[in-house]
């Protein structure tokens, strides 16, 4: 089986990484923080990271042939938990607007910083296409 590189156009180039891999109807989305097009984490906070980073994910996933609800499993690594927990109603509206009401098999996980200084949130996720 020959794995596919997934990198989507609309999203930041990616130099020394993937964004995503597809192997068989698997796709492994590489973490993602709130990174736009520009290479800029966007200002606004944790939700507005979530937004931003959540969207590179679906992105990838898209770019791999799947949708949201082909995500298994999704891990989310945070700076803050107690503020990402504070807007959990509001995230939670977000995923909802973006993903549906189905959720994967999920970690939040406290880390003292990620890639980017400024960043306050990275997810990753696998995601299995279902097939006809």
């Amino acid at each position: 089986m020959t794995n596919r590189t997934i990198n989507p156009a609309a999203l930041p180039k990616p130099s020394g990484y993937a964004h995503g891999v597809l192997s068989g109807n698997a796709v492994f989305l590489g973490g993602q923080t709130a990174l736009d097009k520009d290479m800029n984490i966007v200002p606004g906070g944790i939700v507005a990271q979530f937004r931003q980073a959540f969207s590179n994910v679906l992105t990838t996933l898209r770019e791999a042939g799947g949708q949201p609800q082909d995500l298994v499993n999704v891990t989310i690594y945070l700076t803050d938990v107690d503020d990402y927990m504070a807007n959990g109603t509001e995230i939670g509206k977000i995923w909802r607007e973006m993903a549906g009401t189905e959720y994967p098999a999920m970690a939040g996980i406290g880390v003292t910083r990620l890639w980017q200084k400024e960043a306050l949130i990275e997810i990753q996720g696998i995601a299995v296409i279902q097939t006809a």
